[in-house]
């Protein structure tokens, strides 16, 4: 179990490959966020995009994944007061492969059973493209 007090300012883990699929896309965008150049290849051609594009919700949905995968589950942690400063900066397409990187950029604490960590997140394709960046406020149980 890793506690708060475990937790130091400028903690950095890199971690995942998530491949990223055309059906994966379609189906996440047809259910959550259906704008044509999320759910239709024609449309998506056309538009400033140049082909079909996941929606930043599901790059924000599959960092969530890779995030607890390989960095909470196991954790102390105990949830989210929510993201700051979140930015799609490049698209995903399919055939991407996800990656990321984390650093805690603050700590405090909290109250006397939980602190709170700032979480630095960043998600990156294959080719080294930010596709995601976000500050994830997460409670962290103490010791």
């Amino acid at each position: 179990m890793e506690y708060f007090e475990d937790l130091t300012v400028g903690d950095t883990r890199e971690f995942g490959a998530y491949e990223v699929t055309r059906e994966e896309i379609t189906s996440f965008a047809g259910r959550y966020d259906p704008q044509p150049f999320h759910t239709d290849e024609d449309a998506a051609e056309e538009s400033m995009f140049g082909g079909l594009v996941a929606s930043g919700w599901h790059t924000a949905a599959m960092t969530m994944r890779l995030l607890v995968e390989h960095q909470l589950s196991g954790s102390g942690a105990m949830g989210a007061l929510g993201v700051d400063s979140l930015r799609w900066p490049t698209p995903v397409y399919p055939g991407d492969t996800l990656s990321v990187r984390t650093e805690v950029a603050e700590r405090d604490v909290w109250d006397e059973d939980r602190g709170r960590v700032a979480i630095e997140v960043t998600t990156t394709t294959q080719a080294d493209q930010t596709v995601l960046s976000m500050i994830g406020q997460v409670l962290w149980r103490r010791r």
